[in-house]
């Protein structure tokens, strides 16, 4: 705490004690201001002007300083200056006095809430931003609510000064001119409690609710506005459209069908979408195989003279393709037909905000439904690099296909779909060469997560090439080339197969967006906001076309809260919750993440604390022979609040669960590490971890007492 701050709170404590300390708040009472109230009237008509600035600085400091006594100062008011006057000055000295409360909280607490509770902080600041004034106006109109815990509590947001003082003026002149006016008959007042009836009560109340009640207006008269060029059926078919079959139209049809909605999911292609067919699920299955023949290479590790396989590339493929059909069955159209889903194989388009026309093989169909939930996933992007058409490439959805191994294999790309088919091959036999523009893998990651992959794959035969950008593609006597430029200098590197792995892009064309007007992000993206809602209030995007995030967990995730809100939304809209969001890249090490990491940390400069534990220490890690990797935590310094961690290891998909819960329930390292963690496994690194951190805060004042206690005890 620094001098200006300790200096501020002794000057406050001093004014609170001396007020109560020398008896001042017997002055604020209704029978000292009846008694008083001649006297006090008498000095206003000698010296009007005096009287009404003493009165305006006893009032602010009284509320500046959160006293009691604001309601008697307020009908000394009325009582002393009249109903005009006395209402005027009261509104400006309580606004006055209010936004000083509310500035010495924010310059006392502001800081230490932030360090605290700083991601919770961010979406209350984010709400406020948005219906703050609509909010303080409410609370202000309503005096139920104690103002001086208003004042209070609005000095921890990041509400604007000049908002709070105007909001709070006109708020509070309400409840201002009542008071005010009951002072100006002052000797009909028996009890502060007379002032205000029941039912006065609750007409403040009635008129508190009135600025979210006018929010609600504008907002029913803005879709007005958007939907007036259409045509709003009278009856409709169904509760609910999906489009897309993928994880979030899957959940998102599931939900609803769950709630007895009736909602119709329509698919070009296939159930399951990318992660079944062509992601998570074929990717795991191959990296499964890929894991096995590595391990068998390194039997001798183990203590094996000699172990070996007998490998057959195509049967691998064959392998995740049966791997597919098993798990199909979870995404099968007979299952949501079981559950109540009506299932439809076609191309959807949206022809209006409240119908969808299918185009199926055995002609189309017209469908209206109360909302829409875009659901239509992404696809590889594939970069305009010249001569890549003509020499032809593989991406993460067409590489399945292959059956024949390719013997050099050009992996574009750095990124997570990048290093993971990477590894594999190189796995497999191919002579992988990966490039990557950027001057390390999975920039997103810490520069030592990015050192402990790309020395992995270089140990394995990965030839990773950093800084080195595409310019073209050639094909010299049926030998295709990839022409990159390296530190100013051009390069020609051959490969028979390219795989592009640079990203995904989200699906927006071809089904009726541009035709609505519902507009993209710069990320391309459908733009969406908090509740999901596009353009249109009824149409909802979730999953990957949402954005901004990519993995199947957070898609099955958006889509809860877009179903709900598709259907529920009439009565009551929910923000998605993305405040805590993992994931994880399954290269061998894996590498695994939530929250922040350093690298964001500084970018956006949040203070933080960092407890760091190597696996290479960890005794389960050192018999399973995988001590490559680590746990790092970042904390709020001088707490033990989580603020992000990121594992890098064997199973650190797994891990990572931990400090999953941890985070979205406020569990600090300090129950992390009370917690008992079974013996010996990868999941005591991090307990461990949490160690680290304890042994940086321990109490080193009172181990110097336990010292001398121990030795007195000796004797």
């Amino acid at each position: 705490m620094n001098r200006y701050r300790l200096a501020f709170i002794i000057a406050l404590l001093a004014l609170v004690f001396a007020f109560f300390g020398f008896d001042l708040q017997r002055f604020f009472t209704l029978e000292m201001l009846k008694t008083q109230h001649a006297a006090l009237a008498d000095y206003r008509m000698a010296h009007p002007i005096a009287a009404g600035a003493l009165y305006g600085a006893i009032y602010v400091l009284a509320a500046g300083l959160s006293l009691p006594g604001a309601a008697v100062l307020t009908l000394a008011g009325g009582a002393v200056f009249g109903l005009l006057w006395g209402t005027l000055i009261v509104s400006f000295a309580s606004t006055l006095g209010a936004t000083l409360a509310f500035l010495a909280a924010r310059f006392l607490f502001r800081d230490a809430v932030q360090a605290r509770f700083g991601e919770r902080l961010k979406a209350i600041d984010a709400g406020m931003s948005r219906e703050g004034s609509f909010y303080l106006f409410t609370l202000r109109l309503a005096p139920v609510f104690p103002f001086f815990m208003i004042n209070l509590l609005m000095g921890l947001t990041s509400m604007p000064i000049r908002t709070f003082y105007g909001v709070s003026q006109l708020g509070m002149l309400a409840g201002t001119i009542v008071y005010v006016n009951a002072g100006t008959e002052l000797a009909k007042l028996e009890s502060l409690s007379g002032i205000f009836s029941p039912a006065l009560l609750v007409s403040f109340t009635l008129l508190g609710l009135f600025p979210l009640l006018a929010r609600r207006l504008v907002d029913a008269v803005e879709a007005r506005k958007i939907y007036e060029p259409w045509d709003r059926p009278r009856r409709y078919d169904s509760n609910l459209v999906v489009i897309g079959a993928g994880a979030a139209g899957l959940v998102s049809a599931y939900i609803a069908a769950a709630v007895k909605a009736k909602v119709v999911l329509i698919e070009k292609h296939r159930m399951g979408g990318d992660c079944l067919n062509t992601g998570c699920v074929p990717s795991k299955a191959l990296i499964r195989t890929a894991k096995l023949l590595n391990r068998i290479r390194r039997a001798s590790e183990f203590g094996i003279r000699r172990a070996s396989a007998d490998f057959d590339f195509a049967a691998a493929m064959e392998r995740v393709q049966q791997v597919i059909l098993k798990v199909a069955p979870h995404d099968s159209v007979q299952r949501y037909t079981e559950l109540g889903v009506e299932v439809m194989a076609g191309e959807a388009k949206i022809v209006s905000p409240w119908a969808v026309e299918v185009k199926a093989t055995s002609g189309s169909r017209l469908i209206t439904a109360r909302s829409i939930v875009i659901a239509a996933g992404a696809r590889p992007f594939v970069p305009a690099i010249p001569g890549l058409e003509e020499a032809g490439y593989l991406t993460s959805d067409t590489v399945w296909d292959l059956r024949v191994l390719p013997q050099r294999l050009l992996v574009l790309g750095g990124g997570p779909i990048g290093c993971e088919l990477a590894q594999c091959f190189a796995r497999f036999g191919s002579q992988v060469i990966q490039v990557e523009m950027l001057p390390r893998l999975l920039m997103h990651e810490d520069p030592e997560v990015s050192e402990i992959v790309a020395n992995r794959f270089r140990a394995e035969g990965v030839d990773v090439r950093l800084e080195y950008q595409a310019k073209g593609i050639e094909v010299e006597n049926g030998e295709k080339i990839l022409i990159a430029e390296h530190q100013g200098e051009q390069c020609r590197i051959p490969f028979d197969e390219m795989l592009v792995a640079v990203g995904r892009i989200a699906n927006t064309e071809g089904y009726g967006l541009e035709e609505l007007g519902i507009a993209t992000t710069p990320a391309r993206t459908v733009e969406a906001n908090e509740y999901l809602q596009t353009l249109y209030p009824n149409i909802y995007a979730c999953g990957d076309v949402a954005g901004p995030f990519q993995f199947t967990h957070i898609a099955a995730h958006q889509a809860g809260y877009a179903a709900v809100n598709a259907l529920f939304g009439h009565l009551w809209k929910f923000r998605v919750d993305d405040s805590v969001i993992p994931w994880a890249i399954f290269t061998d090490p894996e590498v695994a993440r939530v929250g922040l990491n350093e690298r964001e940390a500084k970018a956006q400069s949040v203070p933080y604390e960092l407890s760091l534990f190597h696996l290479d220490e960890l005794d389960r890690a050192i018999t399973d022979g995988e001590t490559s990797g680590f746990v790092k935590v970042l904390t709020v310094p001088g707490r033990d609040r989580i603020l992000g961690a990121t594992l890098v290891g064997e199973h650190a998909g797994e891990l990572i669960a931990e400090f999953v819960m941890a985070m979205k329930h406020g569990v600090g390292l300090n129950k992390l590490l009370s917690t008992i963690h079974v013996y010996p496994t990868l999941a005591e690194a991090n307990r461990y971890a949490a160690g680290v951190w304890k042994r940086a805060h321990a109490p080193e004042a009172m181990l110097r007492w336990t010292t001398r206690y121990h030795a007195w005890r000796r004797g």
